[in-house]
């Protein structure tokens, strides 16, 4: 098949979460498949063009709606020497230093931004000559391109045969925005009604590419049954549930080019399960780049992550000083977000110096670090539809500590005391007493059972989330989504 993914994220170009890891993974898998991939995504003025070869190719003219033309640049390159990409140059929308906002809010145009690329999508595939079966989009910001194929030259146009595949990465995201930015859009108003796109006299983005995706996606089975509850689907339930005998539940897998503790080149030391002493060496190396005592006895608790409340800061920040206080603990911390939350590990570095280093913003390289120096890795999510860092952490023989929701559940097996089975440790309830007693119960089992510690580690490690057998899943969906095409 021809497949084409459009996505406002892919790493290494842009990233704010797991949305772009899964845009750069799973094309690379689908092309070992036997698969014909192209992503197409926005030239950001933060993206090193000389660094990752991006070249100058041609121009596109994107016309929205009222006839409004806007000419876009069409630029090149290749992913990691695999899958070409295709970047959209449009400065007024994407030469700004964020992609989705900056330190004082969200951009007010995001509807417009996001809209331009979606539709600039389709035109570079008819310009380039590149029909694909199917339009793969993710989540709100590119919600947009199962609309287009539905409402937009359709008759005529060579895409009218095209599929369209959505996968909702993170459904508490929906691209909420003024009805204003519906005229530039250019869909016919006899969308704008609630199963589409009108959500309480706005436009709700990703809404309308549920209502016009051939074939829905998320990326857990778990997560595919929380949407369709009324908490799970934030307010989208209903919806998701017209659609439900279309929409599908597939694991994230890990791109283990570039997750493998055994090959990585941005951590000190390469170490595998057969040899864990370049472990110990990155332990060390950790303590050092964050001014932490160096003590190989004391457990080490990572966390790489947005400082967003759905990935339960709050219960962090009530958490950790009473955890420190009563427990022989450190904590390291790589993230930026929310100004509260930032403030925060300001304080509690301070405040407990050699025991909590914290890094605000965002290292690529730290999080490798941080990855493989760490013993314990917190993800205490309110929701999680799949989560990484999990998987990433499994395979460096850090064991992750989670709330049992989403992928969190589906990924980590909780831990046997009985017998030291298990690859993490889990809480189910959403509260700071769950995740205190759930700390305390990894510190003292790397005190008091540090066998189950190197038998969980062990068995951590040998865990395969490869994205290949999620690719075949995705082929399958792809194959539904042509033969169910809707006109």
């Amino acid at each position: 098949m021809k497949i084409v993914f459009v996505s406002s994220e892919c790493t290494p170009y842009a990233k704010t979460g797991g949305l772009a890891d899964v845009a750069a993974a799973l094309p690379k898998a689908l092309q070992r498949l036997g698969h014909e991939v192209r992503i197409i995504m926005p030239l950001y003025s933060s993206i090193d063009r000389a660094r990752y070869g991006i070249q100058f190719q041609s121009s596109s003219c994107i016309h929205m709606g009222h006839g409004e033309e806007n000419w876009v640049g069409v630029h090149s390159g290749l992913l990691d020497g695999q899958v070409p990409v295709w970047f959209v140059e449009y400065d007024r929308f994407f030469g700004r230093p964020g992609i989705y906002h900056e330190y004082w809010g969200e951009y007010l145009d995001n509807a417009y931004r996001f809209a331009l690329l979606s539709k600039a999508a389709l035109q570079i595939c008819k310009d380039q000559n590149f029909i694909p079966d199917v339009m793969h989009s993710h989540d709100w910001p590119t919600a947009l391109v199962p609309a287009f194929l539905k409402t937009w030259d359709r008759v005529l146009s060579p895409l009218s045969a095209t599929a369209s595949v959505l996968t909702i990465h993170n459904v508490g995201y929906q691209g909420v925005y003024d009805a204003s930015a519906y005229s530039y859009i250019g869909i016919g108003s006899e969308y704008f009604y609630v199963d589409a796109f009108e959500s309480h006299g706005k436009i709700n983005l990703l809404k309308g590419g549920i209502f016009f995706a051939d074939a829905l996606t998320t990326v857990s089975p778990t997560h595919a049954r929380e949407l369709l509850e009324p908490i799970g689907g934030q307010g989208l339930a209903p919806y998701l549930n017209n659609r439900r005998d279309v929409l599908f539940g597939i694991l994230n897998g890990v791109d283990y080019e570039h997750w493998n503790p055994a090959t990585d080149a941005l951590i000190p030391a390469p170490f595998d399960p057969s040899d864990l002493s370049g472990k110990a060496t990155c332990k060390a190396h950790l303590q050092q780049r964050f001014g932490l005592e160096q003590r190989a006895d004391l457990p080490i608790f990572g966390i790489v992550s947005r400082f967003v409340q759905q990935k339960g800061f709050d219960l962090l920040r009530e958490v950790l000083p009473s955890a420190l206080n009563g427990m022989a603990l450190q904590v390291v911390v790589l993230g930026t977000g929310d100004n509260s939350t930032e403030d925060f590990f300001h304080w509690l570095t301070a405040s407990y110096p050699g025991r909590v280093g914290s890094y605000i913003g965002f290292s690529d390289e730290l999080s490798h670090l941080i990855e493989a120096g760490s013993d314990f890795f917190l993800m205490p999510s309110l929701y999680e539809p799949c989560g990484l860092n999990q998987s990433y952490s499994m395979k460096y023989g850090t064991l992750p500590i989670v709330r049992a929701t989403g992928g969190l559940d589906d990924t980590v097996q909780n831990y046997d005391e009985a017998t030291g089975n298990g690859t993490g440790f889990k809480f189910w309830d959403a509260t700071a007493a769950a995740l205190y007693y759930s700390i305390g119960w990894a510190v003292s089992t790397w005190f008091d059972r540090p066998q189950h510690i190197a038998q969980m580690r062990q068995q951590a490690m040998a865990q395969n989330f490869s994205w290949d057998d999620s690719a075949r899943q995705y082929v399958d969906v792809y194959h539904l989504a042509i033969g169910n095409r809707r006109a």
